[in-house]
C-alpha cells in the first residue's frame, strides 16, 4: 500500500485497529478495501468524497468506519445473498478473503447506496460502555446523595440512557443493578470496587442526538446493528436485548443538536443533582463545536447550589490517544474535576482510578 494515499493510509490505520480490538474480519476487509483504493478500484470512487483529507481528518470522521458499517449494512440487509453468506454467523467466524472480491463488486453495483449510507454521520451505541459509566453515576451519588437527572447528549438510539436498569458484573469488585435485567454487563475490572452501595434513584432522563435512530425503524435498527464488528457476536447479543430494553420502556431520543439543549433542558434544580454525560463524541465534533459546549456546560455549573449540585460525566479520549478511554467527571458548585479511570474503547475492561 502506498504511504502517498490519504485515504488508503487511513483505511489501512482503521483495519490496524479493529485487528487490535479483536475484530479479525472487520481488520482484513479494511485492508483489502486500502489496497483497492491504491489502486483506483470501486473503493476509491465511494470514498472520494474524503479524497481532498489528510488521513487523521478521515480517521476522526470516521470515513473507514463508515466503509465498513455500509458493507455490513449490506450483508444484513439481505440484499446480496454472496455476501451474506460470507459474513460471520453462528458457528462461522466469516472468510474475508473470500468476501472481499464480492464486496467490491457491490461497491460498484450498489455505488448510490452505499455513498447515501456513508452520507450519514456514524451512529454507534455500544451498550456496555454503561460499564465505564456507571461507576461515575455512582461517584455522583455517593457524593451528594441526591436523585439523580440524568441528561445525555450525542444518544445515538438511547440504548445507555437506561444504564440504571441494566445489570453489571465487575469481576471481584462486585456486582449492581436489576438482576432479572436482559441486559448483562461485564468487564474486566482493575483496581478497587466503586462506591456499590451509593443511593440511586433516576428521577429524569432525557437524551438527544442531531439525528436520533429510532429502534422501532428496523431500516434503523439495522444500520446501529451495522456499525457493530460482524466477527463480535457478544456485542450484538447485547445491542438485541439493549434495543428490547429502549423498546420496552418506550424510551425516546430528541432530535436536537448536543451545544444548545443543554441549556434548554439540563438546567440543574433543587433537590436533584443534574448529570449531563456522553461517551465517545466529542472527538466528532469540530473544535469551534467543542468550545461552544464546553462555555455551555461551564453556563449550567454556574448556576449549580448546593441543593442543586450539576455534574458533567464523560467517557472521551485523550487528544492524543483515540484508542484509548478516560472517564472523568466535573462537579459543581466546588467545579472539582476528576479523572476517575480509564477504559477500552469498548469496555472490555475498566481501570478504576476514583
Amino acid at each position: 500500500m502506498s504511504q502517498d494515499n490519504p485515504t488508503a493510509r487511513a483505511i489501512a490505520l482503521q483495519a490496524q485497529a479493529c485487528a487490535a480490538l479483536g475484530s479479525a474480519f472487520s481488520g482484513a476487509l479494511l485492508a483489502s478495501a486500502a489496497d483497492d483504493v491504491d489502486a483506483g478500484g470501486p473503493t476509491a470512487a465511494v470514498m472520494a468524497p474524503w479524497s481532498g483529507k489528510d488521513a487523521r481528518a478521515q480517521i476522526a470522521d470516521a470515513a473507514p468506519l463508515r466503509l465498513l458499517g455500509a458493507l455490513h449494512d449490506l450483508a444484513l440487509s439481505g440484499d446480496a445473498p454472496a455476501l451474506s453468506a460470507l459474513y460471520p454467523s453462528a458457528g462461522f467466524a466469516g472468510d474475508a478473503a473470500a468476501a472481499w472480491p464480492v464486496a467490491r463488486a457491490l461497491l460498484a453495483e450498489h455505488a448510490g447506496r452505499i455513498g447515501a449510507f456513508l452520507g450519514h454521520e456514524p451512529q454507534t451505541n455500544e451498550t456496555r460502555r454503561s460499564v465505564a459509566l456507571l461507576p461515575g453515576f455512582l461517584t455522583v451519588a455517593a457524593q451528594t446523595g441526591l436523585p439523580i437527572r440524568a441528561f445525555e447528549i450525542a444518544a445515538s438510539a438511547g440504548l445507555n440512557s437506561l444504564w440504571d436498569r441494566y445489570h453489571y458484573d465487575l469481576g471481584a469488585a462486585g456486582q449492581w443493578g436489576d438482576a432479572a435485567s436482559g441486559v448483562r454487563l461485564d468487564t474486566e475490572w482493575r483496581g478497587g470496587p466503586p462506591p456499590l452501595d451509593a443511593p440511586v434513584r433516576v428521577v429524569e432522563r432525557r437524551a438527544c442526538d442531531r439525528a436520533p435512530i429510532d429502534v422501532r425503524d428496523p431500516v434503523a435498527r439495522r444500520r446501529l446493528k451495522a456499525y457493530i464488528w460482524a466477527d463480535q457476536p457478544e456485542r450484538l447479543a447485547r445491542l438485541d436485548a439493549a434495543v428490547q430494553a429502549v423498546l420496552a420502556a418506550d424510551a425516546r431520543v430528541e432530535a436536537a443538536d448536543a451545544v444548545a439543549w443543554p441549556e434548554q433542558r439540563a438546567a440543574p434544580v433543587d433537590g436533584a443533582v443534574t448529570v449531563l454525560f456522553h461517551s465517545v463524541f466529542w472527538q466528532y465534533m469540530p473544535a469551534e463545536s467543542q468550545a461552544a459546549l464546553t462555555a455551555a456546560i461551564q453556563r449550567l455549573g454556574n448556576l449549580a447550589t448546593a441543593a442543586g449540585p450539576f455534574a458533567w460525566l464523560r467517557m472521551e479520549p485523550p487528544a492524543d490517544n483515540l484508542s484509548l478511554m478516560e472517564l472523568r467527571l466535573t462537579l459543581w458548585p466546588t467545579r472539582e474535576e476528576r479523572l476517575l479511570g480509564r477504559c477500552h474503547p469498548h469496555a472490555a475492561w475498566v481501570e478504576w482510578m476514583g
